[in-house]
């Protein structure tokens, strides 16, 4: 292939994944037109009729899908028959829209399905042109290896659904109030003290009486001057950090005919102005709601959330933000986000001005600022976690109800799960807009990591069966920002079933999992809790020796009056048993790596799909692929590293000696070796046991060392504790 044909045909599948596609239709025409039956004009050709889908240019996409199915080639042609059955289908679904009347309150709207998903989708389009841009050879059936979309319908007619119970999410949004409260509160008064406590120590100076009061009553002021004055602020600060513009109804009805009458039904229905509509001009298809009040609410969706689903499923989700408003669970996580989002932005900064600085004596100051700064804004976020993940299960029913179209909602959740991945993956790293809008959006980056990433290599059933089926998945999700994606459609699909439709997705149940799998399972989970159970074991372990204390002292036969007076020896039992959980856990968590046992990326997709695993069911495994993530002090913790092979993308754990020549973020970008442990969690991820570069780079990472030291610091921690009091 010549160059500047290869550079041509590069740079319109690049356009194409990224949604432009006046741009690929430019590059590729010219490709498909001049070069006969090469592997370049059938790679053009498919890239032509995918962009001509999205854009809506049904036609010419159906004229030339018709000349592939000729096509000596036998993946080209299969392809073809099965995109020409679904563009053909697409188009009498959208004549008939267009003759179609606006629905009442309790009947669907009429999809308008601008693109056939089977045919449009970035992951199907993914699989069949490889990455290096050769026809992937392991293609054989588009419903096996791509991406394929039921399509199944919305109810017509429904009834309301039962009216949930709104107590559990009014005590959390007030919980996640006062936890947030409690955490600035924690963190002023230690500043205060600080600030206070250096006066005293330097000469000539001294502390300021102000910084000894409580500073309660002024911390309450300011919050709820913070919610008041929240969507003007969020305004302004999404405007200038991340060029956000308002959004015309104009413009949303040229995507979706649909979300301007669900919006505007639902405001009146609820004697509502409409939402005040945003954007950001990112190609992440994300949407977040904010603000205090339903008449100074805003709905915000990205340009590739618009780009990348189709007329109902944006409504869904428009639907979603109608619930969030309507439960008024977004006033809290407004408040969370004003105060989290400077943060975030002073940690990229300070980030930004290390790097600028270079290595040295000077650089260790930036990366320590920036590392507290990012760990103060993971410490506020936390405060939000159980009311992010408990919100959008209410808000996921409501947009059913509203719209009738569970099965919209599935393929819109889905869709944008696949999105994050994708853009992760263009990008290289995970964007600091997704990261730090994350308890927002609807969908979580970390989740969307591996699930996005792996799909076309497994069916959605598959990919979900571990999120529905494992008995004990919940109790992974406490450190998640979102619940878990099988178990929110999972409920989307009863809701489908309730009204007598068939789900877009049909979901193995719990039951179908054996005795013995389950038996397996729950001795891995007793072995996964052994440190947490050490705790208590260690508290029962207290009270039985200050039994056998008090009954040695009432027989005079040991005159102990310490143990009495001081009960600091339980705090002692609770770290000792606490150690001796995690040596007990230690074996099977980091077991001896061997070629005979070991898992490549080839099966990552096998590793995701068994839901019998959990993540002390540790996987020996060797993965090859490239090192992507944040680049600089920005990724001094590590909290940015992501394995992207050839099956998808896995997050990575590595933990470093200090002052270790040579870090992971040194070696981002480039092709790597990693062997260690994986984990399935509600998560997926490596602990990285050894990260190899192609010339003979090896970066070690100790887990195993660093879990054995805090067992003996424990230990030691406790024992002197329950020995001196």
């Amino acid at each position: 292939m010549p160059s500047h044909t290869k550079s041509s045909l590069e740079a319109g599948l690049a356009a194409l994944k990224q949604g432009n596609y006046p741009s690929a239709i430019a590059q590729l025409e010219p490709l498909a037109s001049h070069q006969g039956n090469s592997t370049a004009s059938l790679q053009a050709k498919v890239g032509l009729v995918m962009a001509y889908a999205r854009s809506g240019e049904l036609k010419k996409a159906i004229a030339l899908c018709q000349t592939l199915t000729d096509s000596q080639n036998t993946q080209v042609k299969e392809w073809a028959e099965v995109a020409l059955r679904h563009l053909t289908k697409n188009k009498k679904n959208r004549q008939k829209s267009d003759n179609s009347p606006a629905p009442s309150q309790q009947t669907a709207a009429p999809t308008k399905p601008r693109y056939p998903s089977a045919v449009a989708s970035a992951g199907y389009q993914n699989n069949f042109i490889g990455n290096n841009g050769s026809l992937n050879p392991s293609y054989t059936k588009p419903k096996e290896f791509g991406i394929y979309w039921r399509q199944a319908k919305r109810a017509k007619v429904w009834q309301p659904l039962k009216k949930p119970n709104l107590i559990p999410l009014r005590l959390l949004s007030a919980g996640t109030f006062v936890a947030l409260f409690w955490v600035l509160r924690a963190i002023l008064k230690f500043i205060m003290a600080t600030i206070n406590l250096a006066l005293v120590k330097l000469p000539y100076l001294e502390p300021v009486d102000l910084l000894y009061q409580d500073p309660s009553p002024v911390l309450l002021v300011i919050l709820f001057v913070a919610i008041a004055l929240s969507p003007w602020l969020l305004d302004w600060l999404l405007a200038e950090l991340y060029s956000q513009r308002e959004l015309s109804k104009d413009m949303l009805h040229n995507y979706s005919r649909e979300t301007p009458r669900v919006l505007h039904r639902y405001c009146q229905q609820k004697h509502w102005p409409s939402p005040q509509l945003r954007i950001l001009p990112i190609a992440a298809p994300i949407a977040l709601t904010y603000g205090n009040l339903p008449r100074n609410a805003r709905i915000v969706v990205s340009q590739g959330l618009l780009e990348q689903l189709a007329d109902d499923e944006i409504a869904t989700i428009y639907a979603a933000q109608l619930g969030q408003i309507t439960h008024k669970d977004f006033v809290v996580m407004s408040l969370v986000m004003l105060i989290t989002l400077p943060i975030y932005k002073i940690y990229q900064q300070i980030a930004a001005w290390g790097d600028k600085a270079g290595k040295g004596i000077f650089h260790w100051p930036f990366t320590i600022i920036s590392s507290l700064a990012y760990g103060l804004w993971c410490i506020l976020t936390g405060t939000a976690l159980f009311h992010s993940r408990l919100r959008l299960y209410y808000s996921d029913r409501l947009a059913a109800e509203i719209t009738g179209n569970p099965n919209g909602l599935i393929r819109a959740l889905l869709k944008i799960t696949i999105g994050i991945a994708s853009d992760i993956q263009r990008e290289e790293s995970t964007s600091g807009l997704l990261e730090s809008l994350n308890l927002l959006l609807p969908v979580g980056y970390q989740q969307s990591i591996s699930l996005g990433s792996i799909a076309g290599h497994l069916n959605f059933e598959s990919m979900l069966m571990w999120d529905n089926i494992n008995p004990y998945r919940q109790w992974f999700t406490v450190n998640n920002s979102h619940p878990l994606m099988g178990d929110r459609i999972r409920r989307l699909c009863q809701i489908a079933s309730h009204w007598h439709i068939d789900p877009e997705i049909h979901l193995t149940s719990q039951q179908s999992l054996n005795q013995e799998a389950l038996n397996v399972t729950r001795q891995s989970f007793w072995l996964q809790t052994a440190p947490f159970l050490g705790v208590p074991m260690g508290l029962v372990f207290a009270g039985l020796i200050w039994l056998l204390w008090q009954a040695a002292f009432a027989f005079k036969v040991l005159n102990l009056k310490w143990i009495y007076e001081d009960w600091s020896f339980v705090t002692g039992c609770l770290l000792i048993g606490f150690s001796i959980g995690i040596v007990i856990r230690m074996n099977a968590f980091f077991p001896n790596i061997k070629s005979t046992n070991i898992y490549s990326d080839q099966q990552l997709p096998h590793l995701l799909a068994n839901p019998t695993t959990i993540p002390v069911d540790s996987l020996p495994v060797q993965f090859i692929g490239k090192l992507i993530g944040r680049k600089g002090i920005g990724n001094f913790l590590a909290q940015d590293l992501i394995l992207q092979s050839h099956t998808g993308l896995v997050k990575l754990h590595h933990i470093s000696w200090l002052g270790q020549p040579i870090n992971p973020q040194d070696l981002i970008g480039r092709q790597i070796i990693v062997t260690g442990w994986f984990r399935r969690g509600a998560t997926p991820w490596i602990d990285i046991q050894t990260l190899q570069t192609q010339n003979g780079k090896t970066i070690h990472s100790p887990h195993p060392i660093w879990s054995t030291i805090l067992a003996i610091a424990a230990q030691a921690w406790g024992a002197y504790i329950f020995l001196v009091g």
